[in-house]
């Protein structure tokens, strides 16, 4: 039987505190809030127990950030879209921020096992005065494992509505995309880590996160196969290819890391759940 899953989460600003209150239906819930930075920010792990999606499962997650408030949304571990014997795997994420806002959004990797068919889409909704931090880490199969992913479908979707659209379907059949230096170059794992303002970046606070970014890819092992662009002027991101997560979630922490700081003036607090 098919799980059908909703997680509406709404961060607040009461008394200078960020308050996370959450209604589920489902498997999906939100563990304890937590303030490892001080009242401001409130750190959150998204927990969904069945731990992967199948053919006709779907995850719908909303989360609105309002003024005044910051909230850091990470999970405990992968999301996996398994085998679909015909009917499709969604996960529906929507994230709103309002003007004054800040969001962090930072889960761990979606794995794609062979044979699934699956649909990942991603709306980021970004207010005038508001900001957020994002990425997106997706895994082709387990190739260390010996599962490869040699069959099965992914249409992946990230939107900021108005201003940044990244769409794309991925077939295990596809040769020529998987394997050609024009598409995934062989590479097992595809990310990306981005900014996104409501309003136009200025030029100098977009450059000094280009750099940052830069800098740190110029150092890594996956210097050839990243980079960081500016397609809007209210979008800063860093794709990257690696032939598994790791190597790219590494990369992608430091790039955050350096972000927090430079465009926000913060200091790289990790979420507890990373380090256990």
């Amino acid at each position: 039987m098919p799980w059908h899953a909703r997680l509406d989460l709404d961060y607040q600003n009461e008394n200078q505190r960020s308050v996370a209150r959450f209604r589920h239906d489902g498997p999906l819930r939100i563990l304890q809030s937590l303030y490892p930075e001080g009242d401001g920010i409130c750190h959150n792990v998204l927990v969904h127990p069945p731990g992967g999606l199948v053919g006709g499962d779907t995850l719908d997650i909303r989360v609105r950030t309002a003024t005044g408030s910051h909230g850091l949304i990470t999970t405990p571990g992968a999301s996996r879209f398994y085998r679909s014997d015909g009917e499709l795997a969604l996960q529906r994420t929507a994230l709103a921020v309002e003007a004054g806002a800040r969001l962090e959004w930072l889960p761990l990797e979606a794995i794609c096992y062979a044979g699934c068919k699956a649909e990942n889409r991603l709306t980021l909704d970004v207010a005038a005065g508001a900001e957020l931090i994002g990425w997106d880490v997706t895994a082709l199969g387990l190739p260390h494992a010996g599962k490869p992913f040699d069959r099965g479908v992914l249409q992946q979707h990230i939107e900021a509505p108005g201003v940044w659209l990244e769409r794309g379907r991925i077939d295990a059949a596809d040769e020529r995309l998987l394997r050609s230096p024009l598409g995934l170059a062989g590479q097992r794992c595809l990310a990306s880590i981005f900014f996104i303002a409501g309003e136009p970046i200025a030029k100098a606070r977009r450059d000094a996160a280009l750099d940052a970014a830069r800098a740190l890819v110029e150092r890594d092992a996956l210097a050839g196969s990243a980079g960081a662009t500016s397609p809007q002027p209210e979008v800063i991101v860093l794709r990257v290819l690696a032939p598994v997560v790791e190597p790219a979630m590494q990369l992608l922490r430091q790039v955050w890391s350096a972000w927090r700081k430079e465009l926000w003036g913060l200091p790289s607090v990790l979420p507890r759940i990373w380090s256990m």
